[in-house]
């Protein structure tokens, strides 16, 4: 038996539910027989399209507006009986650099206005989403979830900054709410488009369009890539079984460095060009090589191997982005 009512039959909100990772979970909720989700996104990156699926169940609503603003949540709560909420809101940490303050308040703001309602009875569990970045560069290798909090980012301060309320509503109030912290997520729906775009889309766009890949810095900044199926289906699973205040790392065992990421993209997409070399971006994350022991007690984890995921996210770009 789960520690929490099973997802099946239950009312769900997510927060930033159009985007990438949150469209996924949107999806699989609905595959666990959730019996209504609701999505709030202001679409900053996220799009409709990436909710066509979960759409078409006639099972999905949703709300193009914003989590940042009180009242936009409680015109949904005033309608709508919800048992849990997934906070996938945010901006993306490139956006940090263009708008430091606006990226620290979106993180910070939302999980408050959320907590705020959890604490008055609004709703019963929340699954917060933070991120590898509030550990800043690795003090120690593997990064398990003792290591230090150290963003080097405003994005990253206003997560980890999230994450700290979390443990104090759960210590204060009660509340039951707990923490998952993917690493690198990669795969389908990761927006390619822009300033904002992650390595993997990004450099997929600048070879179908004939542009040359670009390499920022070193190259050696090593990152721990993970299949988005595979932190949404840990995410499911822990849904079950983490206690309140809890937090979990979502990762795998395949850290690489950008210059050896670049280098896979371009021999699977057939590209035998250049690699642009440019200025490394300022508090660049240096290394990031997660351990992954405490979900592997927790929960029946599974993973798929990089050069699988990226084959099949690759696929997926050269279907949605025209020459």
């Amino acid at each position: 038996m789960g520690k929490r009512t099973p997802l099946a039959g239950q009312r769900i909100l997510v927060t930033g539910g159009a985007g990438f990772i949150g469209s996924h979970l949107v999806d699989r909720l609905l595959r666990q027989g959730a019996s209504r989700v609701l999505v709030i996104d202001n679409l900053f990156i996220g799009s409709e399209k990436n909710l066509a699926e979960a759409m078409a169940t006639g099972r999905c609503e949703f709300f193009c507006d914003d989590a940042e603003l009180p009242g936009s949540l409680a015109y949904i709560f005033e309608r709508h009986r919800i048992d849990t909420v997934f906070n996938c809101a945010t901006k993306a940490l490139n956006y940090s650099f263009l708008n430091p303050a606006n990226a620290f308040a979106t993180n910070v703001t939302v999980a408050l206005n959320l907590l705020e309602l959890q604490r008055r009875n609004a709703f019963r569990t929340l699954c917060h989403f933070s991120t590898s970045e509030v550990y800043g560069s690795a003090v120690y290798e593997p990064m398990d979830e003792s290591h230090p909090r150290n963003p080097t980012t405003t994005y990253a301060a206003g997560k980890a900054a999230a994450d700290m309320a979390i443990e104090s509503y759960v210590r204060m109030f009660d509340v039951d709410a707990f923490i998952v912290r993917p690493f690198n997520n990669y795969g389908p729906r990761q927006n390619y488009l822009g300033l904002l775009a992650g390595v993997i889309p990004i450099t997929a766009w600048r070879i179908i369009t004939g542009r040359q890949p670009e390499l920022h810095g070193s190259g050696e900044q090593s990152r721990d890539f993970i299949y988005v199926h595979d932190t949404v289906d840990a995410v499911i699973k822990l849904y079950d079984v983490a206690d309140p205040g809890d937090s979990v790392n979502i990762s795998t065992d395949n850290q690489v460095t950008v210059r050896q990421l670049l280098q896979m993209i371009c021999l699977k997409m057939d590209y035998v060009g250049e690699i642009v070399s440019k200025p490394g971006r300022k508090s660049d994350v240096l290394c990031h090589n997660a351990s992954n022991e405490k979900v592997r007690r927790m929960i029946d984890y599974s993973l798929t191997p990089l050069e699988e995921g990226l084959g099949q996210t690759l696929l997926w770009y050269r279907e949605q982005i025209k020459p």
